[in-house]
């Protein structure tokens, strides 16, 4: 696991009119502030990434549909420098992952309908100066390769 991402098991509480799933609550473990709340959504097959924040933190989980989220730590300081992980988050695996400042990050939609995704940012979004740095999905120096793995 790449230092300082942190992950909470989603529990979700059926009953006979629907259900609930609580996603962050403000007693967690990993929960650090509150800066606004904002669903993304992506299309089948389509990948959204790579970008890193250098103030805020993310916490992200997949309310319909699923995702692959993938994480890389490009951290020099980093005891997990050059690390990567992958999350398979939504439907069938209701998970919140807590993804620390500096960690790039990015996902693609693997469900055969749209995904979307809920995100917990420590921070608002900065329409001024956004704390978001991007790079290209497929062209840069991540060593990862988002096609389907078969076999």
């Amino acid at each position: 696991m790449i230092e300082g991402v942190k992950t909470k098991k989603l529990k979700v509480i059926p009953d006979e009119r629907g259900r609930l799933m609580e996603i962050l609550r403000c007693d967690d473990e990993l929960f650090l502030k509150f800066g606004q709340v904002y669903v993304t959504a992506a299309y089948p097959g389509v990948v959204k990434g790579w970008h890193y924040h250098k103030i805020q933190t993310d916490n992200i989980c997949v309310v319909s549909g699923m995702m692959k989220l993938v994480l890389y730590d490009s951290r020099d300081d980093s005891p997990t420098h050059g690390e990567i992980c992958e999350f398979f988050l939504g439907e069938h695996n209701p998970i919140l992952v807590h993804i620390p400042k500096l960690v790039y990050h990015g996902f693609k939609c693997i469900s055969r309908h749209t995904a979307i995704a809920l995100n917990v940012p420590t921070e608002k979004y900065n329409y001024d100066n956004p704390d978001e740095y991007r790079v290209d999905p497929h062209n840069n120096d991540i060593p990862y390769n988002w096609q389907r793995a078969d076999g």
